[in-house]
């Protein structure tokens, strides 16, 4: 069994493209928050900087996808809210067992994300438009939704992976 799981490993750097492509991408939405912002509020005060109308829905737009895509890389990392109270009380199995168990759970809600998001994005967010930027359509608001469970589902594959793997594979062996 040892062997199917070294060439399942080599796939590991597809996991880490993906987290750092993540990873960037929320920094680049930070600075954009950061920067958006400070313009924004300087521009209340000093007369010669705009403050433009679009400024507060596009920062809420950007800090939903930040909030949804750093809960994503949580997932990766293990940092992710979770109950370790009777850890130390139970049986390894168990615990092993209910983290699978969690996993698929996470698992089906990234799936529930990816298709019931996608259509909202679709039919909700594509009939309206921003009320400061009637250009632009409101499918961006509703976007994060599957792009975050599109995330979340890699993740959680190799979350999932990594606790089999543990299950047949010896700590030494590895």
């Amino acid at each position: 069994m040892p062997a199917f799981f070294e060439k399942i490993d080599k796939i590991k750097s597809i996991y880490d493209i993906v987290y750092k492509i993540t990873l960037f991408i929320c920094k680049l939405l930070l600075i954009a928050d950061i920067g958006i912002t400070f313009m924004a509020v300087c521009g209340r005060y000093i007369p010669f900087i705009p403050d433009p109308a679009w400024s507060e829905q596009v920062v809420l737009t950007l800090m939903s996808y930040m909030a949804v895509l750093s809960a994503a890389l949580a997932i990766r990392n293990g940092t992710h809210i979770r109950m370790t109270s009777f850890d130390a009380y139970l049986p390894k199995a168990l615990i092993r067992f209910l983290d699978i168990l969690a996993d698929l759970a996470v698992l089906i809600l990234a799936l529930i994300m990816i298709v019931v998001g996608w259509q909202y994005a679709q039919t909700i967010g594509g009939r309206g438009a921003y009320e400061s930027m009637p250009w632009l359509s409101r499918f961006w608001m509703y976007f994060p939704i599957p792009l975050a469970g599109a995330a979340m589902l890699v993740f959680e594959l190799e979350a999932l992976y990594n606790h089999v793997k543990k299950i047949f594979v010896k700590e030494d062996e590895a």
